[in-house]
């Protein structure tokens, strides 16, 4: 008998699964529209595409040092003196192969099966899974993550780490910067490690980007180019480490990983400098949300969470069922409408949420509205 490990033992990614039936549905000749997936809908800029071409010419795509080539971590030190006015050594960069490889080799440097470790509720599903896969334990703070919440649930048992992500996902929140000082310092001043994924920034609509390192050298942040770049199959991301973290973090990705694709790491220098089509691109996600904002409620489901950044509408379905995986299962059936069953999220609530990603073009953004309109009438 085959007998597999209780880390194996974790949730599946839902949105994947329902991806999978609407691609199903797709081949089979259905209209499916997918609202499923985190994903733009454009490719990589083109100065990005042209630097891969190049390299491809060019013909010898190989190994790089395991924290990534120094171009590269150069590139992202200087986006984040211009974009945030932050001073950052390239020296602690390290690139990954995208943001799931940072999550993986920040929680194996810096916590030991049986830590607690604190995410919010709900969240991304993979923050659970890899956490419990790796033996952790996963603390869950519900709602919005203050430094009241945290100081909270420290107190019941202390916590050895803290990870959230602003804006978030699923709901689209983003800590304001006064709340993300109060997190930081009340982490700092209980021996919490802070990790800040920060993958879904300058996709914020309300507001600039307020990075953790504002507050503290001593965090650590996750960040992609998966995102805002519009490169999620080129699987490259970055971490920002404290300084003695990077020794850890390497000789970790040296094993795990030896090193992020160098033809990635290549094409993603550019992507810096392509901020003209990349503001283009979000200027059709703030149109579509503004879209959803406005019908989704019209058509009976209400927002259950504000939709101030990433490219998500979090909704309360609560009003046409308890069972949202169902839900999902009767859309993509019923309507040829693809969405994420809550469940993935939140794992005590869910059952009466669903994700619903705008990263699509507003035609068909505008469609799926029409056609959920006319299925829940």
């Amino acid at each position: 008998m085959t007998v597999f490990s209780r880390r194996s033992a974790v949730e599946p990614f839902h949105a994947m699964d329902v991806l999978a039936q609407a691609n199903r549905r797709r081949a089979d000749g259905y209209p499916v529209i997918s609202m499923a997936v985190g994903q733009p809908a454009d490719p990589a800029p083109i100065a990005v595409r042209e630097a891969a071409g190049r390299a491809l010419q060019d013909g010898r795509i190989g190994y790089t040092d395991a924290l990534g080539l120094l171009p590269l971590r150069e590139a992202i030190a200087t986006h984040y003196h211009d974009h945030y006015g932050v001073s950052v050594d390239p020296a602690r960069i390290a690139v990954t192969t995208g943001s799931s490889a940072g999550f993986n080799l920040a929680f194996l440097s810096f916590f030991d099966p049986g830590d607690r470790v604190a995410i919010t509720r709900p969240g991304y599903p993979a923050y659970r899974n890899i956490l419990r896969a790796l033996g952790l334990e996963v603390v869950e703070i519900a709602g919005n993550l203050t430094a009241e919440a945290l100081r909270a649930a420290h107190e019941e048992r202390p916590l050895k780490g803290l990870l959230f992500a602003s804006p978030a996902n699923p709901t689209g929140a983003v800590i304001t910067p006064e709340t993300l000082r109060g997190i930081i310092d009340t982490a700092r001043s209980l021996s919490i490690r802070v990790i800040s994924d920060e993958i879904y920034h300058r996709l914020a609509y309300e507001g600039e980007d307020t990075t953790a390192l504002v507050f503290a050298d001593d965090v650590t942040v996750i960040n992609s180019f998966s995102k805002y770049y519009c490169m999620t199959g080129w699987r490259i991301g970055w971490m920002v480490l404290p300084e003695n973290a990077v020794r850890p973090v390497e000789r970790l990705a040296q094993s795990l990983y030896i090193s992020a694709p160098e033809l990635s790491q290549i094409a993603a220098i550019e992507a810096f400098g392509a901020a003209a089509e990349l503001e283009a691109v979000k200027a059709r996600y703030r149109l579509n949300r503004e879209l959803l904002m406005r019908r989704l409620p019209q058509i009976g489901l209400e927002l259950a969470a504000p939709m101030d950044g990433a490219f998500y509408a979090y909704c309360d379905v609560s009003r046409f069922t308890n069972d949202s995986m169902d839900f999902a299962r009767r859309m993509i059936a019923e309507a040829n409408v693809a969405a994420t069953p809550g469940h993935d999220f939140d794992l005590a609530e869910g059952h009466r949420t669903m994700r619903f990603s705008y990263a699509g073009s507003f035609e068909e953004m505008a469609e799926a509205m029409e056609r959920l309109g006319s299925w829940l009438a």
